[in-house]
């Protein structure tokens, strides 16, 4: 529990939840980049290079997905965090939850990501 009773310690809360947002958004993105070399590697030779594109892909998949689990960790932890604070560090009519739904888009665009994939 908080013992400041400063509207900014909901400010820092929202702001370590929106880093944790950017951080599991630039791992999707490198999955992404990961999971898309294949397209290069398939130019080149895709015989010689068959087992790499197939470690590629599921490499590009697994960081994606650790990308997406980060994403679900900060929700729970910005949650936890709201729980602690006081009434007085909240403001009037501030809406806390938008973090939280950024991160659900950010899981939904992964999630979208990881199966378009599988969709030629």
């Amino acid at each position: 529990m908080s013992n400041l009773e400063d509207p900014r310690v909901l400010f820092a809360l929202e702001r370590t939840a929106l880093a944790w947002n950017r951080s599991g958004l630039a791992l999707i993105g490198f999955g992404f980049v990961i999971e898309k070399s294949n397209l290069l590697i398939q130019l080149v030779d895709p015989v010689k290079y068959q087992h790499k594109i197939v470690y590629s892909q599921w490499l590009g998949i697994a960081v994606i997905v650790f990308g997406m689990l980060i994403s679900l960790a900060s929700i729970q932890q910005y949650r936890t965090g709201l729980k602690s604070l006081t009434h007085t560090e909240f403001l009037p009519d501030y809406h806390t939850q938008h973090p939280v739904w950024l991160n659900l888009f950010t899981l939904l665009t992964g999630l979208l990501l990881i199966i378009s994939f599988w969709i030629h």
